[in-house]
């Protein structure tokens, strides 16, 4: 479905502004690839380039592959931003950038959504999802794409149903140059947790594509030459869990009928390991990866942040479930909470090892506004919000130094190369190996796909097995990889782990943030209005 009725013909410039250096974004990762720039395509801004009348000419911009160019603003009748609250500083750069040329700037997404204030300079915040204000938006434009006198705050009252929304503009995005695909199925999450806003934002009840739609988008991203992975961007996989045994067996057909090219990764809750009829059709439809906020492995801390969930089955015991069906787990990490011992660093510690997760996202805690936990941290006078050279906005129970330090030291011992590939050969004995086996298929028989994997070999090899300090390791580890004749199990590994690795020795000796959603030294050399 696009806007209708709008005979009035304007330019849309989309930018989506760049990522600072992240430990979930792998930038470490990409010279290793054959020529990966950015993580992944935007969802919501290309939703809004495809929404978007269809005689209206949309450029669409990443500014993590390259800026916005002098002959883009200047082709442009306005321009539309959208991101997140760590891009905060680089929205309002976009916007600053626009104006210089007199354009109109319209900003949408969740952090405008959760925090309108944060963005004053704006000509028009669109607040809220796809719906009624997008409509309003379009038609003021379409009468009149001058700068507004002041101000213009839209907000969504009546949201169009997902089942309407069009297939995301992915053909203007270059979706070769990204490390993963992605597609949304789901908008909203049944869960509370204290700590996150998804719920405030987007609901409780999952709001839903078909699973047709589901299929068209799959066949488009293929179409635009989306190869390797594809992640679906859902609050949670299993909000509806009736949903996903709905869609999961248009999957499995979709990966027979074209030869499995795709591997697929997910965000879900942990009790996924309760649903068996669940995980086995995820593992025929070629899942790989599971992402779970498991955030602690400490019950009264999970019982504190009103995530119980996690406890409805043993956290090691459903980790091991997850891992029988062929799916690796990646956890969310949270430390500074309420419950934090001085001994918490070394106990998750000892998680890491039992668990042999590889990928762990550990972060500091942060207050997102529009959360329970800001609301009880402002009640209890626990927000910092005027000291920028912190890495949380939190105040918490243990001092702040000791928090931080203990976070580093989690990081350096975690990553240390060959711990980390010692968890990656477990993943390897008793992950991997119980994926189901899917047959060659000419697309990956092509001379093109075997390029791809020479040209990233050459560069692992050369990079890592030869100019890397930890080379020793990384040979034993890609050796039995090599003996084996599993390529696609040392090209993951060794890609992904190089950025853990670097980033890991980057935070613990102080010159990464403690949290993904610190602003400190996020861009400090961006000027924001």
């Amino acid at each position: 479905m696009r806007a209708e009725g709008i005979e009035t013909v304007r330019r849309i410039l989309c930018v989506f502004p760049r990522y600072t250096s992240s430990f979930g974004t792998f930038e470490h990762a990409y010279p290793l690839t054959d020529g990966v720039q950015a993580f992944m395509p935007p969802q919501g801004l290309l939703l809004i380039a495809a929404y978007l009348p269809a005689n209206w000419p949309v450029r669409f911009i990443d500014e993590n592959i390259r800026p916005a160019s002098t002959e883009d603003f200047e082709w442009a009748e306005a321009v539309f931003v959208s991101g997140m609250h760590i891009q905060r500083q680089q929205m309002n750069d976009i916007c600053r950038r626009a104006h210089a040329f007199d354009l109109a700037v319209a900003i949408g997404g969740p952090s405008v959504s959760a925090c309108p204030d944060y963005y004053p300079s704006f000509d028009y915040l669109h607040v809220g999802e796809l719906g009624d204000a997008t409509n309003d938006l379009i038609a003021r434009l379409a009468r009149d794409p001058s700068r507004p006198e002041q101000q213009v705050v839209l907000t969504t009252k009546d949201r169009l149903s997902m089942t309407e929304f069009p297939i995301p503009a992915y053909e203007l995005a270059e979706v070769k140059k990204y490390f993963l695909g992605s597609i949304q199925y789901s908008s909203g999450c049944p869960y509370q947790c204290e700590f996150c806003d998804i719920p405030g934002l987007y609901g409780r009840n999952p709001r839903l594509k078909t699973p047709e739609q589901i299929v068209a988008e799959l066949d488009k991203l293929r179409e635009c030459g989306v190869t390797g992975s594809v992640y679906f961007v859902d609050d949670n996989f299993i909000g509806n869990r009736k949903a996903a045994l709905d869609l999961l067996p248009h999957l499995v057909e979709w990966q027979k009928r074209t030869g499995y090219v795709m591997r697929l990764a997910c965000e879900a809750t942990l009790n996924i390991a309760k649903r068996p009829e669940i995980l086995e059709k995820m593992r025929e439809a070629f899942f790989v990866t599971v992402f779970c906020g498991i955030e602690t492995p400490d019950p009264d801390a999970l019982k504190a942040m009103h995530k119980d969930h996690n406890m409805m089955v043993p956290i090691l015991e459903g980790i091991q479930t997850i891992n029988s069906y062929g799916m690796e787990v990646v956890s969310g990490i949270i430390m500074g909470l309420d419950t934090d011992k001085p001994e918490t660093g070394d106990a998750l510690l000892q998680f890491v090892e039992q668990s042999q997760i590889p990928l762990l996202t550990i972060n500091l805690l942060q207050a997102l506004p529009k959360t329970p936990l800001w609301d009880r941290l402002e009640k209890e006078g626990r927000l910092v919000n005027d000291d920028d050279g912190r890495d949380s906005n939190v105040e918490f129970l243990l001092p702040y130094d000791q928090v931080v330090e203990s976070w580093r030291k989690c990081m350096e011992v975690a990553y240390e190369p060959a711990k980390l590939f010692a968890r990656y050969q477990h993943q390897c004995d008793y992950t991997y190996s119980q994926r189901i086996k899917v047959p060659v298929s000419p697309e990956q028989k092509s001379w093109a796909n075997i390029k791809r994997a020479l040209i990233m070999l050459r560069n692992i090899f050369w990079q890592v097995g030869v100019l890397g300090d930890y080379r020793k390791v990384f040979w034993k580890f890609a050796l039995g990889r090599l003996r084996r004749g599993d390529i696609e199990g040392l090209i993951g590994p060794a890609m992904i782990g190089h950025h853990l690795i670097m980033f890991a020795r980057a935070a613990s000796g102080g010159q990464q943030n403690a949290s993904n959603y610190s602003i400190r030294l996020r861009e400090a050399s961006v000027p924001a209005e």
